[in-house]
């Protein structure tokens, strides 16, 4: 089993990141219409919107993997978020191919008690073929997780900024809030 985490800081606090990662949503994904978000090579189709704070949201993902694994250089992912509690953890368990596999992840934001927030981001995965997990795991596990640091802190300050600007523009003159 490979396991990878990381904490950043973010200069806001844990409910009002929780909140920018769960709004509303106009209208919710279906397995015919999935609801949609890309960062990057990284897409994700949210097919069940889970509950208010997510837990039991499923979401199909589409993420890039060395093309030696002869997918097109591409695998996906069924996830679902098994538990979460707002405003200070979600957690997810997920299946992917082509070198079939079991993930889960981890969120926890922890209140620094300064109007910042210290996010912890954990993943653990596991290759189900012992003779693949012996020659692959790690590699495949390396490459699929060389850019999450990247990608989970921008995905957050993404949704702050979007949320912010909505905050923003419905509370100004003339808006019809």
């Amino acid at each position: 089993m490979q396991v990878h985490e990381y904490s950043f800081v973010i200069d806001a606090p844990r409910e009002e990141i929780w909140a920018a990662m769960h709004p509303p949503i106009p209208k919710p994904g279906t397995i015919h219409e999935p609801r949609i978000i890309e960062h990057g090579a990284v897409r994700i189709e949210i097919v069940h919107e889970g509950n208010a704070d997510g837990q039991g949201l499923v979401r199909h993902c589409y993420f890039p993997v060395p093309k030696y694994l002869l997918s097109g250089g591409v695998a996906q992912s069924w996830e679902t978020i098994s538990e979460a509690r707002a405003p200070e953890y979600s957690r997810y368990d997920a299946i992917g191919k082509p070198l079939w596999s079991q993930a889960l992840g981890w969120q926890r934001y922890e209140d620094q008690g300064d109007g910042t927030t210290k996010v912890t981001f954990h993943e653990e995965y596991h290759v189900f073929n012992p003779i693949m997990r012996a020659l692959l795991e790690k590699r495949v596990h390396r490459f699929i997780s060389k850019d999450n640091d990247r990608i989970v802190k921008a995905a957050i300050e993404g949704a702050l900024k979007a949320a912010r600007a909505r905050r923003t523009a419905a509370q100004a003159p003339g808006s019809s809030s």
